[in-house]
């Protein structure tokens, strides 16, 4: 992958002490956006001074997954364990007290500048083929600037010379300004949840009608814990699907759209975070299949020897 040779970072020297390492911004208008070396996270986006995403500072170490790349599986896999062409897999347990594996394979990886301009930068990063996970990937991550707010693409191609399983997602904080994400008003047009076990990974679906999960008119989160993927999801006219958190005045709010390549939304309410930080923001996931996809095979894609794979998704930041 090409690179160029003099990409603008806010850290200086590769040798600066980030924890994230280097820090690529990004800026249209009155925005701004961060991406970092680290999994190519996304650290930050604000619009017109006022943050969008609850993220993390530059020297802060990555928490709660906040802006990460989940790839090549985003959520769950229970036991790590999987069928594919005729072969038991076994990949690592990261989620060891639920004994699952999680959140794919390049999240603490180093990520290598692509391409940058003042509105865009790329990164990109490579699967290379391990123990649970014997495929060959190559894997950008697309972060642009405009009038509309940010927009992103996780592109995947196989370089492997039979199918590999794929899934993709990203694991971004919003925030409306509130001290807790209690007082936001969400709005999720989705008609199903899956519904999980104690382990975090599928045990049925149901849908949304008649129960605390239905989102699809816009209430306030109130003390209801999220930790839940939701299917069905209703698009607009443009295809896409929105997630709206908005700030309880009205006054402004951000629409998390799901693009291409989207077939699920997980959302969390970070109970499961350290106190200060717990239900501080919502994460709002787009994922391009439901949890323990390489199990259940539902919504997981069999990339072909050289075909790509792309997942879009952006923040729409507005002021009524």
């Amino acid at each position: 992958m090409p690179r160029t040779d003099q990409p603008r970072t806010d850290d200086g020297p590769r040798t600066d002490p980030h924890r994230t390492g280097r820090q690529f911004t990004i800026a249209h208008g009155d925005q701004r956006a961060v991406a970092v070396e680290l999994g190519a996270a996304l650290r930050s986006h604000t619009a017109g001074g006022r943050p969008v995403l609850d993220g993390f500072e530059a020297g802060d170490r990555i928490s709660g997954g906040r802006g990460q790349i989940l790839v090549p599986w985003p959520n769950r896999i229970r036991d790590g364990r999987y069928r594919w062409g005729g072969e038991e897999l076994q990949l690592p347990l990261t989620e060891p007290a639920r004994g699952n594996a999680i959140h794919g394979l390049l999240r603490w990886s180093t990520w290598q500048l692509v391409e940058q301009r003042d509105d865009r930068v790329v990164l990109g990063a490579v699967v290379w083929p391990q123990p649970g996970y014997p495929f060959h990937l190559e894997v950008t991550a697309d972060y642009g600037l405009g009038p509309a707010g940010l927009s992103v693409a996780l592109t995947a191609r196989n370089l492997s010379d039979r199918p590999a399983p794929y899934g993709a997602g990203q694991h971004p904080y919003l925030t409306v300004g509130t001290d807790l994400v209690d007082e936001a008003v969400l709005t999720v047009p989705a008609g199903r949840r899956i519904l999980t076990d104690d382990r975090g990974t599928p045990a049925g679906d149901e849908k949304v009608d008649g129960t605390p999960y239905d989102f699809r008119a816009p209430r306030p989160v109130g003390d209801l814990r999220l930790d839940t993927a939701f299917t069905d999801l209703e698009p607009g006219a443009d295809g896409r699907t929105v997630v709206r958190l908005a700030h309880p005045s009205g006054a402004h709010g951000t629409d998390l759209w799901l693009g291409e390549g989207v077939r699920a939304v997980q959302l969390f309410t970070g109970d499961t975070l350290p106190e200060g930080v717990r239900r501080r923001g919502i994460a709002v996931e787009p994922m391009s299949c439901p949890p323990d996809a390489f199990r259940s095979g539902d919504g997981l894609v069999e990339l072909a020897p050289g075909a790509e794979y792309t997942l879009r998704w952006g923040l729409s930041p507005w002021q009524a």
